[in-house]
């Protein structure tokens, strides 16, 4: 049984078309000890998500992916030219892990962070609670279902 998640990515650096164009990347320079968890522990190959755009105007839910490797030694802690380069990680025990997911489809608008924040079947997701900033995050296939109904117009 698959399972589900939100992935934040600002537009500017990696958006929904490039994914569309590219079909498969690695999401990659998470730079965040519970979110490495989530990659390492709890996702894995099939489950699906939804791609989240942020720091854009509106933010908000773009598409859906879906996960084709989970828990992979990402490769910019390596670089010593990568922003996310980490000198002290170990190639025989890296520190920080990537997902590598593939397009699945784009939502014909952007649907809003605001419309999300008012739909009474999305009130206890974690992109909406107080001071929240991981990248990925958890979905319970409920909100999975709401949010990709919401984005494809079927409501």
């Amino acid at each position: 049984m698959p399972s589900f998640w939100l992935l934040k990515c600002e537009s500017d650096v990696y958006s929904i078309h490039d994914l569309a164009r590219d079909g498969r990347t690695g999401w990659d320079g998470v730079r965040n000890y519970q979110v490495r968890n989530f990659m390492r522990d709890a996702m894995k190959p099939g489950d699906f998500g939804i791609f989240y755009r942020s720091n854009a105007e509106p933010p908000g839910a773009v598409g859906v992916l879906k996960v084709v490797r989970a828990g992979v030694a990402d490769p910019t802690q390596f670089d010593p030219n990568s922003d996310y380069h980490d000198p002290k990680s170990d190639p025989k025990a890296p520190t920080w892990l990537m997902c590598e997911v593939e397009f699945v489809e784009a939502f014909p608008e952007v649907l809003p962070l605001e419309r999300m924040r008012g739909d009474p079947g999305l009130s206890e997701m974690l992109i909406l609670k107080r001071g929240n900033r991981l990248s990925i995050t958890p979905l319970t296939e409920s909100e999975f279902s709401r949010i990709s109904e919401l984005g494809r117009g079927q409501v």
